[in-house]
Order: structure tokens, then sequence, then C-alpha cells
């Protein structure tokens, strides 16, 4: 059984995740319409959720031993 913080750790990650990916395959095509201000945003944002996706990685890497 995984402890407890590692178990929310590996939560957040997918929820990262699935954020990022939505971002880039929905949210990006749908800004199209929008000024490049909304287009500018979610770049803004993908490129910190991929930091946060990274970030998780490593962390959960360090508390698997």
């Amino acid at each position: 059984m995984l402890p407890n913080h590692l178990y929310n750790l590996m939560i957040q990650l997918v929820q990262e995740n699935k954020s990022l990916w939505r971002i880039k395959n929905e949210y990006l095509k749908d800004a199209e319409g929008c000024n490049s201000e909304c287009i500018e945003y979610w770049k803004a944002l993908a490129t910190e959720k991929e930091k946060h996706v990274n970030d998780l990685m490593a962390l959960i890497k360090k508390n698997m031993v």
C-alpha cells in the first residue's frame, strides 16, 4: 500500500496531466476565435502545467523508496 502523501502526489500528477492535455488539444484550438491575448494566456498556462508535471514526477521518484 502506498503512503498517503505519495498517493496524493500521484493523483495531483494525473490531474495536472489531464489539464495540460485539455489546454493543448482543446483550449488552444478554441482560442483561435479570440484575440492573441487569449492564445498567449493558454500557452503560458501550458508552460506552467508542464513545470508542475515535471516537479511532481521528480517528487514521486524521490519518494518511491
